[in-house]
């Protein structure tokens, strides 16, 4: 004769009814509020808990060999367990399990009261939804990565082509090359304007030039050797100028896409350093989890990794910082300053990236104030050089002096 059990999962552990609606066999989750969101967790995705192989076998040990289930997911846990399985959503005993919850808790032990479970299942149930929305946000860290990279591409191609367009224009406009250093700026007048008669004072100053550098630029365009194009040769020449300001329009886009990823996935990094740092970092270490579970010694050198490996080889110094170097503390010291910064600034971001990737509290603010205080204290202590470093530059100076003589 067949035995038919109902199987039902619930925060308080795994229970087995029989037709009566009787408990015939449980297993209770982890009183542990950390280990119940993981009990949790796995219950949704439908994989096999230590409570349920427990619960099934008992009920082998008491004969049953049919057991009611609500999903399809379970159902193929309780065939690899031996049973045949019957699905059936909102079955007698999920019913029971569920509209006795509480009271069941408080008869094992899971709650004291009706109050107190409730409490618990109030912290069990944020937690829950913090941790999914945390494991939701860590795979979006992957497009900040994506974005930063694209922006390097960007700045490669930008490079290239303005390096070809100042080649060709320069064979109209050869002195425009100097007296416009921006390369933005460059390709703009050039997609503006376009040929050198074309320059006036007004024209330039609604680019954004101050009157008297504009002034020059018409002075210097009427003087210009350059040779003289025809308007179907100009044409070319702006349409690259024109692909330029696109890819910049394309980079200033994906600056902000980043900003508003990066906020999302790693706020105390991007508090610290900064979006585009922020994903720099994120990039070299290969995401979020990478880079939570590296150590500030590490963080301190990422994107140095070539100088590191040379002076691990040939015995030189190893290097004091890798990209971190663009934080503006770091870059705007002085040498000797420069590594004790670095050191901090690691190990600050080596905590913010465990509570980005493990919890995903906010406490940029407290870890920026405390840096800065540390930055403050190292200018302090260290306002002057060491003397070693003040010898050896009295020696390089001594050497350029007489190498003049």
């Amino acid at each position: 004769m067949m035995k038919k059990a109902y199987l039902a999962e619930s925060v308080v552990g795994v229970f087995a009814f029989d037709e009566n609606g009787e408990v015939i066999a449980k297993s209770l989750a982890p009183q542990s509020l950390d280990e119940n969101v993981e009990y949790l967790l796995k219950l949704e995705r439908g994989e096999e808990t230590s409570q349920i192989r427990d619960v099934l076998t008992q009920l082998k040990e008491k004969g049953f060999d049919t057991i009611v289930v609500e999903n399809e997911a379970l159902g193929k846990i309780v065939v690899a367990n031996g049973f045949n399985p019957v699905i059936e959503p909102g079955h007698m005993g999920a019913l029971k399990l569920r509209s006795e919850l509480a009271k069941i808790a408080i008869e094992n032990k899971f709650a004291e009261n009706e109050d107190d479970f409730y409490k618990r299942l109030h912290e069990l149930m944020l937690e829950l939804t913090r941790r999914k929305l945390r494991r939701e946000a860590q795979k979006r860290d992957l497009l900040a990565v994506q974005a930063i990279r694209a922006i390097d591409d960007i700045d490669k191609t930008i490079n290239l082509y303005m390096a070809r367009l100042r080649e060709w224009y320069s064979l109209h406009f050869p002195e425009l090359d100097d007296l416009v250093r921006e390369h933005e700026d460059y390709a703009r007048i050039v997609y503006e304007i376009g040929h050198r008669n074309n320059f006036t004072v007004d024209k330039l100053v609604e680019l954004g030039f101050s009157r008297e550098k504009a002034e020059k630029i018409v002075e210097t365009a009427k003087k210009s050797i350059g040779a003289d194009l025809s308007d179907f040769d100009i044409e070319y020449i702006k349409t690259l100028a024109g692909i330029i300001l696109e890819l910049y329009d394309l980079r200033r886009t994906l600056e902000k896409y980043i900003e508003a990823i990066m906020k999302e996935v790693a706020p105390n990094i991007t508090a610290l350093v900064g979006p585009k740092l922020g994903a720099r970092l994120l990039s070299l270490a290969g995401g979020l989890e990478n880079l939570a579970r590296l150590p500030a010694s590490t963080i301190q050198v990422l994107g140095a990794e070539k100088a590191l490996f040379r002076a691990l080889r040939t015995g030189g110094k190893p290097p004091k910082h890798g990209v971190i170097f663009q934080y503006p503390a770091i870059h705007r010291s002085p040498r000797w300053q420069r590594g004790k910064i670095a050191r901090a600034l690691a190990a600050k971001l080596a905590i913010a990236a465990k509570i980005d990737y493990f919890t995903g509290r906010f406490i940029g603010d407290k870890l920026v104030e405390e840096l800065q205080k540390r930055i403050d204290e190292i200018k302090k202590l260290y306002a002057k050089p060491p003397r070693r470093e003040r010898r050896e530059e009295r020696g390089r100076g001594r050497r350029r002096g007489r190498r003049r003589r």
